[in-house]
């Protein structure tokens, strides 16, 4: 199978909720695209237009914006390998703002060549739903921690789950990965004021579980951080969710989201 940049992560991102053949996978080498950089904070999506392409995030962090709320509720955060309007392929109209965080790329696919793929491929079509299924459940998960936990805990889930959604697509190696959030952005996903979300970062801090420097957040436990948060991955559909952290070695990195964010 050709290893393109347009689909590799989207690869990875199928076979991490199903088992596909490379049959299968070959079909993702006849994807047309048209690729596009954001920058922090663009508009990638805007509420009320009809889409005829997806939008499949190739590097950096991409969330959806309630517009109407006056502090820009952020409802969900997605990573390299999604595909966070792959709905719009069965109605088009968008119906919230798709936003970068931190500078993004994003590849524009044919709703066409999802439905092709579907088509073509019965594994394929159950994969592409099994993705649509995994945005309904991250979401319901959220506003159930939204609702239940404190802000530290709110704070610690978020982390824990960006976590293994890098790793199951090859990324956050040495449980290391650039932080796709500012202070405000933290609190738009967390419901608290910027403020508190400081406070809750550096909590986060002194009880050793992670490391925030310059753009980058390095998980120092991992076994506290998911006590804390109480995080089970089952709602992320995985096929092997990815609890353990990966042995970390003396010489940093790259962990494939090469661009910079910002960070506290």
């Amino acid at each position: 199978m050709q290893t393109g940049f347009a689909f590799t992560r989207f690869a990875d991102r199928l076979t991490s909720v199903a088992e596909l053949s490379s049959d299968d996978l070959e079909l993702l080498a006849r994807m047309p695209s048209a690729i596009r950089h954001f920058s922090s904070h663009d508009e990638i999506r805007r509420r009320g237009e009809h889409a005829s392409e997806c939008c499949l995030l190739l590097q950096g962090y991409t969330c959806w914006k309630d517009a109407d709320h006056s502090a820009g509720q952020i409802t969900s955060i997605h990573v390299p390998g999604d595909v966070p309007d792959l709905y719009t392929t069965l109605s088009p109209r968008v119906d919230a703002r798709l936003c970068a965080l931190g500078p993004a790329v994003v590849a524009f696919v044919p709703h066409a060549f999802f439905r092709d793929l579907g088509a073509q491929s019965e594994r394929m079509a159950h994969a592409l739903s099994l993705l649509a299924l995994a945005d309904i459940a991250c979401l319901r998960n959220w506003l159930v921690i939204l609702g239940s936990c404190e802000s530290l805990a709110r704070a610690a889930h978020l982390i824990c789950e960006i976590t293994v959604r890098l790793r199951a697509v090859g990324l956050a190696r040495d449980d290391r990965f650039p932080s796709p959030f500012t202070q405000s952005d933290l609190a738009a996903i967390c419901g608290i004021s910027p403020v508190h979300a400081n406070r809750t970062i550096q909590d986060l801090r002194r009880k050793g579980l992670l490391q925030w420097q310059s753009r980058m957040i390095t998980i120092t436990d991992w076994p506290g951080l998911v006590r804390l948060a109480g995080f089970k991955p089952d709602y992320l559909r995985l096929r092997q969710p990815v609890l353990q952290p990966e042995p970390r070695s003396s010489e940093p990195q790259s962990n494939g989201a090469e661009m910079p964010f910002s960070a506290l």
